[in-house]
């Protein structure tokens, strides 16, 4: 896709099939609302070449892509927005109830911190060093962790990307 180029109806299809089958997989659900889910898909895939990743459609990516790590989807508030409210803050993500359609998707706070509250965080956080054989390495996502002298290439939990993966000990 040229970066000016809006995402093709396949190209769209192709994706809504593996993420929904990605998010199965990992005991995820997509929202049941199918023309509203391509709709977020679409952002995913706009975002691609703008970014060069797929950042969050609901969020303002900065196009920093350590800024971004948090937001790239699946994005690291995932996991907190559906246990608390069913669903994830774009949507895209949902509880098995919004999924059956016992409940409907609402519009949730933003759990991500402020830049400033993340720039605080990132200058507060300490480097601990064990004395583990292995290093121990966390996925951002779902919180995954393993010791292992490299974080795997796909999360074996939510599939996210090793880039997703934060030394962890």
């Amino acid at each position: 896709m040229a970066n000016n180029a809006s995402p093709t109806k396949e190209q769209i299809d192709l994706l809504y099939i593996r993420l929904k089958s990605d998010a199965k997989a990992a005991g995820y659900h997509l929202n049941p609302d199918v023309e509203f889910t391509k709709e977020l898909i679409k952002g995913l895939l706009v975002n691609e070449p703008r970014y060069g990743y797929q950042a969050c459609p609901c969020r303002l990516a900065s196009g920093n892509k350590a800024a971004d790590m948090d937001i790239i989807c699946p994005c690291d508030y995932r996991d907190a927005d559906i246990n608390q409210y069913g669903n994830c803050y774009c949507a895209l993500y949902v509880s098995r109830s919004i999924a059956e359609g016992k409940k409907q998707a609402e519009s949730i706070p933003e759990r991500r911190p402020s830049n400033e509250q993340r720039s605080i965080a990132t200058k507060d956080a300490k480097t601990t060093i064990s004395e583990l054989p292995l290093p121990v390495y966390r996925c951002t996502v779902c919180g995954y962790l393993c010791a292992r002298n490299e974080p795997p290439e796909v999360c074996p939990i939510c599939k996210a990307k090793k880039e997703r993966f934060q030394r962890f000990m």
